[in-house]
């Protein structure tokens, strides 16, 4: 069976690996002294300290476990200078609706995070702008109606 590469940036890979080290390491060790401390406290049926502990346990376990799958199955977005939106691209449209410039970088659906301006390849207005160039018009389906946005610039 093959799993679908997941897309990241440099930035983004970087950050998942600091995560997952951090994690291994740090936050491991932490739930461990946790757990030593509630375990002192005696009688593990009615020990709600340890019940805790062991839900963080298996939080972070399963954190680490997502990690090192995404880490062993993912695809570089190399970041590349284009005339067309790629994934990777920084991209600054005009909402004509709302006379606004809105800028946004097109990344891979794990990285995407609307409020910090990464949106998914797979979003209705990350896929509109993929292949398109500077001046062209953009539609968006929305809930709402239709979206209309130009391409400025492509960074």
């Amino acid at each position: 069976m093959n799993e679908k590469k997941i897309l990241l940036t440099a930035d983004g890979l970087k950050k998942y690996q600091d995560e997952l080290e951090m994690l291994k390491t740090e936050k491991r060790k932490e739930v461990s002294e946790r757990l030593k401390e509630a375990i002192s406290f005696g009688d593990l049926s009615e020990n709600a300290e340890y019940d805790a502990a062991k839900n963080l346990q298996a939080e972070v376990e399963e954190r680490i476990f997502k990690l090192e799958q995404m880490l062993k199955n993912y695809e570089l977005i190399q970041e590349e200078k284009s005339e067309q939106v790629k994934i990777g691209s920084k991209v600054v449209i005009f909402d004509e609706e709302f006379e606004e410039e809105l800028e946004y970088t097109i990344v891979g659906a794990t990285e995407a995070a609307p409020f910090e301006g990464k949106i998914s390849n797979e979003s209705p207005v990350g896929s509109a702008l993929l292949e398109k160039s500077v001046g062209d018009m953009v539609e968006v389906e929305a809930p709402d109606g239709v979206i209309n946005y130009k391409i400025l610039k492509i960074k």
